[in-house]
């Protein structure tokens, strides 16, 4: 579909890289500009704006920072593919995925119920030489590659087996079992994905991820899960809600 029309106010006190960013932002948010669309250049986009390309590259390179734009070499500008915008909350990405319309796929890349893991093991609250149940999954969302992740789960959760992993959600089947988790302690960072992240992913090598480690603990305070997972940044998001006191 063609470029909708960007109007800017050059007697606003908004910097019109600001008004132009917005604007695409809106046009991509009212389905205008559909997922995978090539945005015009940064000269034919000053050209048409009248304004310099460097204002026209401003205002890109902060919508591909908010991950709702990619570029690339020789293929040019385009709308990401949508983001899974998820609110901190306690709950399993494929039950999230489900919510919002969308189709996971799971694939299992590693799985056992011996695996010792010092650090994990310290998570959980365990000797460093417990065996433990480990998985490791590459989870999709209509059918692009969205997320890494890896769990850890106390000997308790033995009896999972990687087919039910593939098909199912971890906290559902960890219910099941009387171990939801009740609450967690997370830290968010970023880290740059290993060239074979980057290949499972489907991105470039040293692309930036965002990085999540977690440790939940069920209703009676007992940990029941360390997970170190990678996401995609262009097509993941944390939404948080914040409050003044």
């Amino acid at each position: 579909m063609p470029m909708p029309p960007l109007e800017i106010d050059r007697r606003s006190p908004v910097p019109l890289y600001f008004q132009i960013g917005r604007r695409i932002e809106e046009a991509i948010e009212r389905g205008e500009l559909a997922p995978g669309e090539k945005l015009p250049t940064e000269i034919e986009l000053a050209a048409t704006l009248d304004i310099s390309r460097p204002t026209v590259r401003r205002a890109i390179e902060e919508l591909v920072g908010k991950g709702l734009l990619t570029r690339r070499r020789g293929v040019g500008t385009r709308v990401t593919d949508v983001q899974v915008r998820r609110r901190i909350a306690l709950t399993s990405l494929y039950d999230d995925l489900v919510a919002a319309g969308r189709q996971p796929l799971t694939r299992v890349l590693r799985f056992g119920t011996d695996r010792v893991d010092r650090h994990a093991a310290r998570m959980l609250g365990l000797p460093g030489t417990e065996q433990l149940v480990h998985c490791e999954r590459l989870r999709l969302a209509d059918g692009a590659p969205l997320a890494l992740l890896r769990n850890w789960l106390p000997p308790r959760f033995a009896d999972l087996t990687a087919d039910a992993l593939a098909t199912h959600g971890l906290y559902r089947m960890m219910a099941e079992r009387n171990g939801r988790p009740a609450v967690a302690r997370q830290r968010i960072t970023a880290k740059a994905a290993t060239p074979e992240q980057a290949r499972l992913l489907d991105i470039g090598p040293h692309t930036p991820l965002i990085s999540m480690q977690r440790t939940s603990f069920d209703s009676t305070g007992t940990a029941v899960e360390y997970a170190d997972n990678l996401y995609r940044a262009d097509h993941y998001a944390i939404e948080v809600t914040v409050f003044n006191r």
